[in-house]
């Protein structure tokens, strides 16, 4: 008996699936996605054009569906795979999106739109293709125009570091909240010092930037941490850097246009040493059969007949939540949005009503449907009260709204020093309110503010906006009332504290009784 040899041959790649049908279909239910959700894309693209900050909104799609097109010959060893489970996915988006829209929170609108996009693909092509993907899928999240209500936050934080450095200095600093001054000149941090533009700027090159550098994950991780901390102290020493030029220069320099200047070419300068020192370690290129992963070729491919399926019953699900929420749109112009006659409540505990002269200032609350303000009196410290009355909740005429401020931006006479948080002792609860120092006139006023939805007190805009949207599914208007208390102080602060704590506790069930008349 002869013995044979064998030679084996090394392991070849999954052949190409062999019908396109199944990319036609997937590229028709992302059209027709598109489609279905226009208005939703629409408002992102309208925020695009009157946002510089957003501006690169324009740019996430192209750039998208070009690393998408760097993948097509690892893309070619995958078998696509349609996956039920993406139906239930595109269902929860779906609700979400429906539960945005009725609440009128347009950011979350928007990212369940373009949550659909890269989870049609999954429920259309299944993981395996989604996986070599992922990222350029993943990078469409940047479209969302978000990141505004980091505004807050950073201001503070730019405030903290400026204040601080100038300090290290060794300049004297009188610092009140966003506003501080030194020697040469009076500064506050506007909205513009915050630093987002330069935020969101770097963290998305910065991700693009870590994709197309690195291939192992914790590179990729440490450079968009990076991406995401340095502009935030960038923007700190640019503020610091302003301020000092205007100092040395006895206010001469770094007013007006120059002071945007000086803090793009800061910002730019940090940025290119940043990819600069980022570039010394990139990795090279993933391969197609690398990017593509192990194909499994135990799985058969699936019959066009099922890809089919899933296609029509994706875009019969994600049809429900624009043809249900137009159904919610006709029942709502049926109520009518001005029926409140309501009245400040009386005196009680003590408290007796007065003129409401002095003070000249009332928060800014946008379109409500009734407003009232009167003010209180005991022991000759006043105590103000305003009510801000929304009968039917639609868009630019609504409670939560980032345009309803105790005192807006660039105001004449006003400014708001400072804002925080504060726990009310309320009967058998603990309410947190928001807490605002406002200075102006020569008058200092401390201000506590929250809604009123259905019998629920809060500060929570999640919280509000969860029980606007239940009354709208339910399918009746809910009055929603904004509270704001207020009184002049001082240096006492904390005893203008105790003087409106004091006030809660004797006029909250008169204005409760008064508010629930109106529900």
């Amino acid at each position: 008996m002869q013995a044979r040899s064998e030679t084996l041959s090394p392991p070849t790649a999954a052949p190409a699936y062999r019908t396109n049908v199944p990319f036609w279909l997937c590229g028709v239910s992302l059209l027709a996605t598109l489609w279905l959700f226009w208005p939703t894309a629409w408002s992102m693209a309208q925020i695009w054009s009157r946002s510089e900050t957003f501006a690169h909104g324009y740019l996430i799609l192209p750039i998208s569906l070009w690393l998408v097109w760097r993948k097509r010959e690892a893309l070619a060893l995958v078998t696509p795979h349609s996956e039920w489970r993406g139906l239930v996915l595109l269902f929860l988006l779906g609700f979400a999106w429906l539960l945005a829209r009725i609440a009128d929170v347009q950011v979350v609108q928007q990212l369940a739109f373009v949550a659909m996009l890269p989870t049609l693909v999954f429920t259309c092509l299944g993981w395996p293709m989604v996986r070599v993907i992922l990222f350029p899928l993943l990078f469409l999240f940047f479209a969302v125009p978000m990141g505004e209500a980091l505004i807050p936050s950073l201001m503070d934080f730019t405030a903290l570091f400026t204040v601080t450095a100038l300090r290290l200095t060794g300049l004297p600093v009188y610092w009140e909240g966003l506003y501080f001054s030194i020697p040469s000149g009076n500064w506050s941090v506007v909205e513009a010092c915050s630093g987002v533009r330069y935020l969101i700027a770097s963290i998305t090159i910065g991700s693009l930037f870590a994709y197309l550098t690195y291939r192992s994950y914790w590179r990729r991780a440490i450079f968009i941490g990076l991406a995401l901390l340095v502009p935030i102290l960038a923007n700190g020493m640019r503020a610091y850097m302003i301020v000092m030029i205007g100092h040395l220069s006895d206010m001469k320099l770094a007013q007006g246009v120059d002071h945007f200047i000086y803090g793009w070419l800061f910002f730019g300068m940090v940025m290119l040493l940043l990819f600069w020192i980022g570039s010394r370690w990139s990795e090279t290129e993933a391969t197609a059969a690398d990017a593509a992963g192990v194909q499994d070729t135990t799985l058969a491919p699936h019959p066009v007949a099922r890809f089919a399926t899933i296609a029509v019953s994706s875009l019969a699900i994600l049809l429900v939540w624009p043809l249900w929420g137009q159904y919610l749109d006709r029942q709502q112009a049926g109520w009518e949005p001005g029926l409140y006659q309501a009245t400040a409540p009386a005196g009680s505990g003590g408290w007796e009503r007065v003129e409401h002269d002095w003070l000249d200032w009332k928060p800014r609350y946008i379109a409500p449907d009734q407003e009232i303000q009167v003010s209180y009196r005991q022991s000759d410290q006043p105590v103000g009260l305003y009510l801000a009355f929304y009968g039917r909740q639609r868009q630019d005429a609504e409670l939560i709204n980032t345009q309803n401020v105790m005192v807006p931006q660039k105001h004449p006479v006003w400014r708001e020093v400072q804002r925080t948080r504060v726990d009310l002792d309320l009967p058998e609860t603990t309410l947190q309110v928001r807490q605002a120092r406002l200075a102006g006139s020569g008058q200092r006023v401390l201000v506590w503010h929250w809604y009123w939805l259905e019998g629920t007190h809060t500060s929570s805009n999640v919280l509000a906006k969860l029980i606007e949207a239940r009354n709208r599914l339910l399918g009746g208007p809910h009055p929603a009332v904004g509270i704001v208390l207020y009184t002049p102080y001082e240096h006492d602060r904390d005893g203008a504290e105790r003087h409106l704590q004091a006030f809660l506790d004797a006029m909250l069930e008169p204005l409760e009784a008064e508010l629930a008349r109106l529900d």
